[in-house]
């Protein structure tokens, strides 16, 4: 066979395999016929043969996957509640067991040290109208904000600024704010 006639038996090959209409058997387009026809597993698929063993289960499954994502939300935070479930850090459960084997030490250690706070919560009370540009500026820089959403910040006072701030630190940041015209409180 020359090499023109060999690329039309290749076409005609591809013509039959994708036509509709039964084809004659052949040895080697009966093997290429059962791979074609192959479909790949699919994830659901397996799964729904489990799932159907148990009516009980199936059923479950049935009305979850119904669910909107508000409502399986709350249906992880009620399953979460009643089974006694602790929320787990991103980490994973390697990350989550070293704190936890040093809790108990720490607690003994940290009960004296709780009488006195050290870290506080900044929340923006009010301020001044005529010192709104001000404020809105200095919101920006310190919480790392963009000018529209430290505006949206701003205005939605009385509202928390920062969580976790040592005292030296809060007292800077309330007189800057006092200076500016605005009330910030430590909590």
């Amino acid at each position: 066979m020359s090499l023109s006639s060999t690329s039309t038996a290749r076409c005609c090959v591809r013509a039959l395999r994708n036509s509709s209409r039964p084809r004659p058997p052949c040895p080697a387009s009966s093997v290429a016929s059962q791979r074609q026809r192959r479909v790949p597993s699919r994830r659901w698929e397996s799964t729904a043969a489990a799932a159907s063993t148990n009516p009980k289960v199936s059923s479950i499954v049935d009305q979850i996957s119904q669910l909107t994502l508000l409502e399986t939300a709350d249906l992880v935070s009620n399953l979460k509640s009643r089974l006694n479930i602790p929320d787990m850090p991103m980490g994973g459960f390697s990350a989550a067991a070293a704190p936890a084997a040093a809790a108990p030490v720490e607690e003994e250690e940290a009960a004296p040290a709780a009488q006195e706070k050290t870290l506080f919560a900044l929340t923006l009370k009010s301020f001044d109208a005529a010192a709104k540009p001000k404020v809105i500026k200095e919101i920006k820089s310190m919480l790392g904000l963009s000018l529209v959403d430290s505006k949206k910040f701003v205005e939605s006072a009385p509202k928390q600024m920062k969580e976790g701030v040592p005292k030296d630190e809060s007292e800077k940041i309330i007189e800057t704010m006092k200076g500016l015209g605005a009330v910030v409180t430590m909590d």
